[in-house]
């Protein structure tokens, strides 16, 4: 499908243009950065999966937490993409270069903020989330916490540039990035997770010993962390010869631009502390049944799989949100309007391309995720086939909400969760 849109007043800007070619430009590195996170999240689901159900049940718990403040990173990550998006339809460099250079001032402040909560409420969140009877999953699920709360300083810096990155239409560094994030992270997970083994290849034609710390679950959470770190000071270090200029040195944000940026974060944040909310109380709600540590461990699991068939969708949504961004600085909202819903309307096909067939082969999935824990892979099988049914509808409802927030309305939004998740599941 294709679309031309009017002549833009702004000199230099082409009269015509293939408005589906301007969305997968600036989508395709996008969705192949949230493959890379997929696979990412798979492989790493695949190392855990193959450590005991108490570990299995102990990262069910903490994913709860680990959403969360994933999520209020990419709500900074919102306020810069919205911002410097509309200074770089407009042309102004000053502009956009301060606005990365504040947000990601404020970033590195909420980062380290966020790192001091999420370890201060490890053990209070793994006794809410996980069932009394299974104190060895809740041990696991407080030290692992408190391992990931050292990645989230730098979380939050690779997600606010990142943004920053998307707003002047770059979103091909970040893909090369994250994808050498993951190998340090896969790599790591290797070396951490399991105790030294000998590995057989090609039917036992190459056998060779893996070196391994046998760190289990708390090898897990310390790879992410490194691999974070390195991902950020990468980050900080290549911006620097882009457009946004030089965002080394720890300043104090300026108070009008932390009015500014909170004004598109904070909606977005409460958005994301609502949706964590409910799969809070949804995972408290399945601690209580028989088999509780089991029915969490597959919703884990399950929402592994899932994050498959989002991958499109949250490429696209990022893309969306920078192209209305863009063309709000252009003063063209017929543009940003006509963008918007071309982005929604392609993630919807290639989502329905996804779904069925992770319908279809969800058993062959889950086996080769969970080894053998029987009664876990039914359960996850079961859920995801209820997921793949609503994943259309969901990539709609993700890549609209990412184009209203390019343009800085993320309140709207926050209404939209509060009615669904509150009002509707709930």
């Amino acid at each position: 499908m294709s679309t031309v849109v009017e002549a833009l007043d702004e000199p230099g800007i082409v009269a015509s243009e293939n408005a589906t070619a301007v969305v997968w430009k600036l989508a395709w590195p996008a969705v192949v950065l949230n493959s890379l996170q997929v696979v990412n999240q798979l492989l790493d689901r695949g190392f855990i999966g193959h450590l005991s159900t108490d570990a299995l049940t102990a990262h069910g718990g903490a994913i709860n937490v680990m959403f969360l403040m994933f999520s209020l990173a990419v709500a900074v990550a919102t306020g810069a993409t919205a911002l410097v998006s509309r200074a770089f339809g407009a042309q102004s460099p000053s502009e956009y270069r301060l606005a990365s250079r504040q947000s990601i001032r404020i970033a590195i402040f909420c980062g380290f903020l966020m790192a001091g909560v999420t370890a201060a409420s490890a053990s209070i969140v793994a006794h809410t989330v996980l069932p009394a009877n299974d104190p060895d999953a809740i041990h696991l699920m407080t030290r692992f916490v408190l391992v990931y709360s050292t990645s989230l300083p730098a979380i939050y810096v690779i997600q606010t540039l990142a943004g920053s990155l998307r707003g002047i239409g770059d979103t091909k560094s970040p893909m090369f990035i994250s994808g050498f994030q993951i190998l340090i992270h896969m790599t790591l997970n290797c070396l951490l997770v399991f105790p030294t083994h000998k590995v057989g290849m090609f039917g036992g034609l190459v056998n060779f010993t893996l070196p391994g710390a046998g760190m289990g679950l708390i090898g897990a959470g310390t790879a992410l962390s490194v691999s974070a770190w390195v991902s950020a000071i990468i980050y900080l270090s290549f911006v620097s010869k882009t457009p946004l200029g030089n965002l080394w040195g720890l300043h104090l944000p300026q108070v009008q631009w932390v009015v500014r940026i909170l004004r598109i974060a904070l909606p977005a944040a409460l958005m994301a502390t609502l949706r964590v909310l409910s799969l809070t109380t949804f995972t408290i709600v399945l601690a209580m049944v028989p088999n509780g540590s089991i029915a969490i461990g597959a919703m884990s699991t399950a929402f592994a799989i899932e994050a498959v068939m989002n991958m499109p969708s949250f490429g696209l949504s990022a893309a969306a949100g920078a192209l209305v961004g863009q063309s709000l600085g252009m003063k063209r909202p017929d543009r940003a309007e006509k963008l918007g819903w071309i982005a929604a309307h392609h993630g919807a096909l290639v989502t329905l391309s996804l779904a069925g067939p992770i319908y279809l082969l969800s058993p062959t999935i889950a086996r080769i995720l969970l080894g053998d824990k029987p009664d876990m892979i039914v359960q996850t099988i079961t859920l995801l086939r209820y997921l793949c049914v609503t994943e259309v509808l969901f990539a709609y409802a993700m890549i609209v909400i990412g184009a209203m927030q390019g343009a800085g309305d993320t309140v709207r939004p926050m209404w939209i969760s509060i009615f669904s998740l509150w009002g509707l599941r709930a």
